[in-house]
């Protein structure tokens, strides 16, 4: 099944060299030194069904995410956002930070956002493509991590610098985008608990404009409580959409067995997404976790989803996944998926 799912994949690859069009960026209203606030959201509800022994006895309804942002500009120059998340029972903070953006070339982020790692964690739940995010950003970005930190969505406190360099071409693309993040490690919502501190940082290349090549670097800790668990991870990806047309890929693994604790560890996935109408989109994904970097745990993955975005804030998501987790001593178990995706 794996070598199908590759083969679809490549084939259908091919087709992703399109005419280049960008999406228009949403403006603020400014009034004096500041922009109206703009207030914002997003809800997406799922019904699973899995024929997995003991899974919640196979089905259920659920409300996988309720989202609510307020963000704006300060003298033009300054970016905020704030952004709470209100289902579970946990309800909380995501997101919240300045930005100083005056220039492409260089900004500065400081408060609570996403870790600077991978192609994928950055993305909005919307524009992943399938159910949820790939096992690599699960395990190794910080959405529940294979060393025993709870899911954080990506997330940290931290400072961050950033910016595109190089225009380039005809369209005068960036050739060149980085990030470099100084985080505490221990997630969001809560104070640093050693004097460590994790940097994460990437360089990407765009050779021509919507393709990125990129490269991702984390050295840091994480306190479990009681030990200062080292992460030390790398990543190399690239990413291309264009008209609609959507392709990305990434591995990761740890540097280097005995200077991560849990041992070595790896990751990768390829995504294809392909328009089949205006309103409708179809997507294939193969996703393997290694948690000892050998076949012999690898959980694999194979996902299947059609998009019927009725309207650019309406989206309805059918989505049949085949698990292969050998590290559970399973041969295999199957996962039917139906989502609903709205916002305002």
């Amino acid at each position: 099944m794996k070598k199908l799912f590759i083969l679809i994949i490549a084939c259908l690859g091919l087709c992703t060299l399109a005419s280049a069009q960008e999406t228009p960026e949403y403006g603020y209203k400014q009034t004096g030194f500041m922009s109206v606030p703009k207030f914002g959201g997003f809800v997406i509800g799922s019904y699973k069904y899995s024929d997995k022994a003991g899974a919640n006895s196979g089905d259920g309804f659920n409300c996988r995410l309720i989202r609510i942002y307020v963000d704006g500009t300060i003298f033009n120059d300054f970016k905020y956002r704030i952004q709470f998340q209100g289902n579970g029972t946990n309800p909380h903070v995501k997101d919240f930070y300045l930005e100083w953006a005056k220039f492409s070339e260089f900004s500065v982020r400081v408060g609570q956002f996403k870790r600077a790692f991978t192609f994928e964690n950055p993305m909005n739940p919307w524009d992943v493509g399938v159910g949820d995010y790939s096992l690599m950003v699960q395990k190794f970005a910080g959405m529940g991590d294979r060393l025993g930190e709870a899911n954080m969505g990506g997330r940290d406190q931290g400072i961050q610098f950033q910016g595109d360099l190089v225009p380039v071409g005809d369209d005068q693309h960036r050739l060149l985008h980085y990030q470099l993040g100084v985080y505490n490690g221990q997630g969001i919502n809560a104070k640093d608990a050693n004097p460590t501190k994790d940097i994460i940082g990437t360089i990407q290349v765009q050779p021509i404009k919507d393709l990125y090549v990129g490269v991702f670097g984390w050295k840091g800790t994480w306190n479990n409580g009681t030990t200062d668990l080292k992460r030390e991870r790398v990543s190399a990806g690239v990413k291309f959409d264009r008209n609609n047309w959507t392709f990305r890929s990434e591995y990761s693994t740890t540097v280097g067995g005995e200077r991560e604790q849990s041992g070595a560890a790896d990751a990768f996935y390829v995504t294809l997404g392909v328009p089949v109408r205006d309103w409708l989109k179809c997507y294939v994904k193969w996703d393997e976790f290694r948690p000892n970097a050998s076949a012999a745990t690898s959980h694999d993955l194979y996902s299947a989803a059609l998009n019927f975005r009725l309207h650019k804030n309406l989206n309805f998501q059918l989505e049949y996944r085949h698990h292969e987790d050998r590290a559970l001593g399973t041969p295999s178990y199957n996962e039917f998926w139906i989502q609903t995706y709205f916002r305002f």
